[in-house]
C-alpha cells in the first residue's frame, strides 16, 4: 500500500462488549409475594367515549328517504323530536346514505336514544356514528416489534407520534458508506448515487470512481490494511462484509407499511448512496469530494448532482481532530443548506479526538443502549450535540438495531435483516428525524435544526459519563415544536412521572426471592390505570423466571409466570398493570425468582412511568 496516500477514515460499526455493571446490588430473600389478580387493559370503549357529531344513516332503497334530501330532512326532525333532540340534515354521501347533524356532542345515553329512534325505523337499513379518523402510525411491517429504538418508552426515540406530522416525502438523504447492496425493503425509496472510491484495489468492483454506487462488499483478511500504531495487524482477524451503508439506509427511509421487513424512520424519504467505503475503509480526500458532490457542489471529473441532499448521513470516522480540509467541505454542504448528521465513534473515547466527529457545523450523535444509558462503546464529550439510541447486541441481538443487510460474507448474498449496535446506527435516528423535520418545515436551516433537537430532547433515562451533549432524542416533542402543535405523548418531568433502578441485582439460581426497589416520591393519589413497568432482566433461559410487581401496600402484580417451553435468552419488556386501586408514592419492589437449575442472569433494569 502506497504510505502517501490520504488518512483513511474507517466505518464506525459494532463493538461486542456486553453492558454488565461492576457494581451488584443483592435484596434479602423475601418469601414469595402471592399475586393479585388484576387486569392490564383498559375498559371497552362506549360508543360515545369519542365525540360524536353526526349519524351516518342509510335508508332501504324503496323509502323516500333514500331517494329525496327533502324527505331526509324531515326524517331527521321527526326523529330529533322523538328523542328530545334537535337534529339536521347535513348532506348525501357518495354512497347514497344522509348525514345527520346532531346540533352538538351528546353524551352517551342521549346518542344510544337518537341511534336506537331511527333503528326502530324500518325504512332504516343502517345507523352508525360518524366517528373521527386518524392517521394509524403503527406500521404492519412484520419487523417492527423489534424495533424498540422507536416507539419504546423507556429510551426509544419517539417516532410514532412524529409521523402524525411527517413521513419525510420530498425529503433526500445521502448516505456517504460502502454503498448499497440491493433490497426489496429499501429499493423504492433510493435514487441514483455515485462512487466516490478512487482506489480500484480499495473499490473491490473492478474500478475506480463511476456512478454506479453499488456495495460489492467489505471484506478483509487479517493484515490486508496495514499495521496499527503498536505494529499489530489490521485487521487483527478476518473480516467478512458488513453492508454498512444498507443498514444505515433501511434505518432512515426502509419502506413502511409494506407487511414485511422494517419500518424506517422517514420512510417516505428518499436515499442517495454515496459509496467512500470499502476494503480498509476509505479516504479524507474521497470523503470530501462525496461531501461536496452529495449537498450539491462541483466536483471535477464527475457529473453534477441532480438530487443535492437536505441531509448527509456521516456513519464514518477515524483518529485526530477535525481536519481542515473536511472542516473545509462540511462548511460548504452547511452553506448550500445541507445538515451534516455524524457519529460521534465507538472507542468509549472523548470525540474531540476524533474526525469528522470532532468538526464544526455539524450534528454529532452519541449512542444509547436500550435501558437509556450511553451505549459503553460510545464516545462522548462536549463536542456530542445529542444521543440516539444505539443498541447493545450482548448478550442479546433483541437490544440491538433491526435494519436491512445481506447475507453475502465474500460476495453478494441474498437479502436479510439483521440487528447492529453503534453510534453508526444512532446516527440515522437522526439523520431520518432531520427529513421529517424537512418535510414539516422546509425552511429550517441546518442550524435551527440542530437546535430545535437539542432543545427538545429528553433527559437519559439512564446514566451517561462524560457528556452526552443535550439528551436522548425526541421526535415526536421536536415535531410538536417545530410545526407548532402539540406532543401527544409528553415526556414527564424527571423524578415525577419516570422512576428508574439501573442497578444490577444477582438472580441466584433455583434460588429465594430478590428485589430491586424503586422509591416513588412527588406523586398524589394513587396511581394509573395504565401503569407502565419496563423491565430487562438477563438470563439464559426465561422460562424459568418467575416475576412479581409488589405496590407500596403490598399488593402483587404478576407480570410473568414460570413457562417450560420458553427457551429464549433475556426478558425485555414493557408491562402494563393497572395501579389505580393502589397509593402510588412509596417503595415498589420488583420481586424475580428462578425455580430451575442451570441458568443464571441478573436484574439490568427497570422502570415505573406514570
Amino acid at each position: 500500500m502506497n504510505g502517501s496516500r490520504s488518512l483513511r477514515i474507517s466505518l464506525l460499526a459494532v463493538t461486542t462488549g456486553a453492558l454488565i455493571s461492576s457494581g451488584i446490588a443483592v435484596s434479602a430473600a423475601a418469601p414469595a409475594p402471592t399475586p393479585a389478580p388484576q387486569s392490564t387493559t383498559a375498559a371497552t370503549s362506549g360508543i360515545a367515549d369519542a365525540p360524536v357529531e353526526r349519524l351516518i344513516v342509510g335508508y332501504k332503497t324503496s323509502a323516500a328517504e333514500a331517494k329525496s334530501n327533502d324527505a331526509a330532512s324531515k326524517d331527521a326532525k321527526a326523529k330529533g323530536a322523538k328523542a328530545g333532540e334537535t337534529l339536521g340534515f347535513d348532506r348525501r354521501l357518495g354512497t347514497g346514505a344522509a348525514l345527520v347533524d346532531l346540533g352538538g356532542e351528546l353524551n352517551k345515553d342521549s346518542l344510544n336514544e337518537v341511534i336506537d329512534t331511527f333503528r326502530a325505523d324500518s325504512d332504516v337499513a343502517y345507523v352508525v356514528p360518524d366517528r373521527r379518523m386518524y392517521a394509524m402510525a403503527d406500521p404492519n411491517d412484520s419487523y417492527y416489534g423489534r424495533q424498540w429504538d422507536l416507539f419504546e418508552a423507556t429510551a426509544g426515540m419517539k417516532v410514532p407520534g412524529a409521523w402524525a406530522k411527517a413521513t419525510g416525502e420530498g425529503v433526500k438523504v445521502a448516505v456517504i458508506d460502502t454503498g448499497y447492496v440491493a433490497h426489496s425493503d429499501l429499493a423504492a425509496n433510493v435514487i441514483a448515487g455515485y462512487d466516490f472510491i478512487s482506489d480500484p484495489w480499495m473499490a473491490q468492483d473492478g474500478g475506480g470512481r463511476d456512478n454506479n454506487p453499488a456495495d460489492p462488499g467489505d471484506w478483509m483478511n487479517r493484515g490486508e490494511c496495514g499495521r496499527d500504531r503498536d505494529g499489530q495487524p489490521v485487521p487483527p482477524y478476518d473480516t467478512n462484509n458488513s453492508w454498512h451503508g444498507t443498514h444505515v439506509a433501511g434505518t432512515i427511509a426502509a419502506v413502511t407499511g409494506n407487511g414485511k421487513g422494517v419500518a424506517g424512520i422517514a420512510y417516505n424519504a428518499t436515499v442517495q448512496p454515496v459509496r467512500v467505503l470499502g476494503k480498509c475503509g476509505g479516504t479524507t480526500a474521497d470523503i470530501i469530494d462525496a461531501i461536496t458532490w452529495a449537498s450539491g457542489g462541483s466536483v471535477s471529473g464527475v457529473p453534477a448532482n441532480p438530487n443535492p441532499a437536505n441531509v448527509i448521513n456521516m456513519s464514518l470516522g477515524g483518529d485526530g481532530s477535525c481536519d481542515s480540509g473536511t472542516q473545509s467541505a462540511i462548511n460548504g454542504a452547511v452553506s448550500r443548506g445541507t445538515t451534516v448528521v455524524v457519529a460521534a465513534g465507538n472507542d468509549d473515547e472523548n470525540a474531540a479526538n476524533f474526525n469528522p466527529a470532532s468538526c464544526n457545523n455539524i450534528i454529532t450523535v452519541a449512542a444509547s443502549d436500550r435501558q437509556g444509558n450511553r451505549a459503553e462503546y460510545s464516545n462522548y464529550g462536549s463536542v456530542i450535540d445529542i444521543t440516539a439510541p444505539g443498541g447493545e447486541t450482548a448478550p442479546s441481538p433483541a437490544n440491538g438495531i433491526w435494519s436491512t443487510l445481506n447475507t453475502g460474507t465474500r460476495s453478494v448474498g441474498s437479502e436479510t435483516y439483521s440487528a447492529y449496535q453503534g453510534t453508526s446506527m444512532a446516527t440515522p435516528h437522526i439523520a431520518g428525524l432531520v427529513a421529517l423535520m424537512k418535510e414539516a418545515k422546509p425552511a429550517l436551516t441546518p442550524g435551527q435544526i440542530s437546535t430545535a433537537i437539542r432543545e427538545n430532547a429528553r433527559p437519559l433515562p439512564g446514566s451517561c459519563s462524560g457528556g452526552c451533549g443535550a439528551g436522548l432524542a425526541d421526535a415526536a416533542a421536536t415535531l410538536a415544536a417545530i410545526t407548532g402543535g402539540t406532543d401527544p405523548d409528553p415526556e414527564p418531568e424527571p423524578g415525577n412521572g419516570v422512576f428508574t433502578n439501573t442497578d444490577n441485582v444477582n438472580i441466584p439460581d433455583n434460588g429465594n426471592w430478590v428485589a430491586s426497589d424503586i422509591e416513588v416520591t412527588g406523586r398524589s393519589g394513587n396511581g394509573p390505570a395504565q401503569l407502565k413497568v419496563p423491565v430487562d432482566i438477563k438470563h439464559t433461559f426465561r422460562g424459568d423466571l418467575e416475576v412479581v410487581l409488589e405496590a407500596p401496600d403490598g399488593t402483587d402484580f404478576t407480570l410473568k409466570n414460570l413457562s417450560e417451553t420458553d427457551s429464549a435468552d433475556n426478558i425485555t419488556q414493557t408491562f402494563t398493570v393497572n395501579a389505580s386501586g393502589v397509593a402510588a408514592n412509596g417503595t415498589w419492589q420488583l420481586w424475580v425468582r428462578d425455580t430451575y437449575l442451570n441458568d443464571t442472569g441478573y436484574i439490568d433494569s427497570w422502570g415505573l412511568t406514570f
